[in-house]
């Protein structure tokens, strides 16, 4: 059998066809054993996750018996604290196995409300909480209630490699704000109304940023906020890392700036800071009025999110918070080891992290840009990487790697690293 991609009109090649069930018929079948799948339109436009894709290399080269290193995914290597286990399993053996409320069991969702009050200065009411099965949900409904076709949503670049994707599914452009490397990343309000097109509803914003690592200061919080009050524009504010800086910075919420509660909708998550990735569970926070609309999308895709789960996400937010200092620690510790270890390469660059577990290096001085670097390090250093252009144009000749690793893991990358680039 052989899949193939037909255009949007559903037009078949006329030397395999044989006929066709209907215009709108899904499958097709066809001549010689071929069955001709119709794909919507946008999937077409869609790649898999980069940074998926290169832990899935990863896991086959494993299987096949190669000692090969993961920097390219973005899992902490700390066990979910005890307590947290203990509280889901004693609601799952408690028979708390069925649906609940589809925003989030109430306990959770107050949790949530007292958390972001103390911890952010944002204050929400429970009714704009939604509680979702992972980071990734929480974004991708509260795109698809807002945008669609004929709208375009700004990111800036570098960024999260799924920002895009999710825009192209709702049917929206994306329109990448290009931040300069050599400036450290940083955010101007010149470069975002550069930008701006009468049809820009959403700008997404993530600090501390994944992949470049920046924690976003007052003043490109300030120059943020006053773009979005210009043009009205929804801000989506990813602050999933909020929780891993270094060297003193402070991550500031966007929305407990003066004006911006209105119009900011607060997307977090449980597994980075409590090292629950395998948990699936993250969160949206904001307006009453506009989560009621993302409320459409959440209660219609997954009804909600994993009920014994989010005991153990109460736990989390209630429970002793000193672990995430001991892990905080850990990285800070490993950043240095790989920072310092990859400035030894001739030809690589790479600043220090200022915030998240990624340090992103330019390779542009070996001659080389971020694709072949990292297919050179997967086939002969045994060490994946993330290409930079995953990240976007702007970070094309970097390679991101994830220092959320053991400190021996780190050290021997890097060995293998400098051997392969020297």
């Amino acid at each position: 059998m052989q899949i193939r991609y037909l255009g949007h009109n559903g037009v078949q090649p006329a030397d395999v066809c044989a006929c066709v069930e209907t215009h709108t018929e899904r499958i097709l079948k066809l001549q010689g054993g071929f069955v001709s799948y119709r794909f919507a339109e946008r999937i077409g436009q869609l790649q898999p996750s980069p940074t998926v894709a290169v832990s899935d290399r990863v896991r086959e080269l494993k299987q096949q018996g190669i000692d090969v290193i993961d920097l390219g995914g973005g899992d902490p290597d700390f066990p979910t604290p005890r307590h947290i286990c203990e509280a889901a399993s004693e609601a799952l053996f408690a028979g708390d196995t069925h649906y609940v409320a589809s925003a989030g069991i109430p306990e959770l969702r107050e949790a949530i409300r007292e958390k972001l009050r103390a911890d952010n200065g944002v204050e929400v009411d429970t009714a704009g909480i939604i509680v979702t099965p992972g980071g990734k949900s929480a974004l991708i409904s509260s795109v698809l209630a807002l945008v669609g076709p004929g709208d375009d949503v700004l990111t800036l670049d570098p960024g999260w490699v799924s920002y895009e994707p999710m825009a192209t599914i709702a049917g929206a452009r994306t329109v990448h704000v290009p931040l300069d490397a050599a400036d450290n990343y940083r955010v101007t309000r010149d470069a975002i109304d550069r930008h701006v097109t009468p049809s820009t509803q959403l700008l997404i914003v993530n600090s501390p940023n994944n992949p470049s690592g920046r924690v976003l200061s007052q003043a490109e919080i300030d120059a943020i906020c006053g773009a979005a009050q210009e043009h009205d524009l929804i801000v989506f504010s990813d602050e999933i890392y909020e929780k891993i800086v270094y060297d003193g910075n402070v991550h500031l919420s966007i929305a407990a700036q003066p004006g911006m509660a209105e119009r900011t909708l607060t997307h977090n998550g449980f597994s980075k800071a409590y090292a629950m990735t395998g948990w699936r569970l993250g969160y949206v926070a904001g307006p009453v009025e506009i989560i009621r609309q993302i409320m459409k999308i959440h209660s219609h895709s997954v009804t909600c999110a994993t009920s014994f789960a989010q005991r153990g996400a109460v736990a989390a937010l209630e429970g002793p918070q000193n672990f995430i200092g001991e892990m905080v620690s850990a990285w800070d510790r490993r950043r240095a080891l790989m920072v310092d270890g990859l400035n030894q390469i001739p030809g690589v660059h790479c600043p220090m992290p200022e915030g998240a577990f990624y340090a992103l290096a330019n390779v542009s001085g070996t001659g080389k840009d971020g694709t072949e670097i990292a297919e050179l390090l997967i086939n002969e250093a045994r060490v994946g990487v993330t290409p930079g252009v995953a990240f976007g144009d702007a970070s094309a000749d970097h390679i991101r790697m994830s220092f959320a690793n053991s400190d021996e893991l780190v050290t021997e990358a890097v060995r293998r690293m400098q051997e392969a680039l020297s």
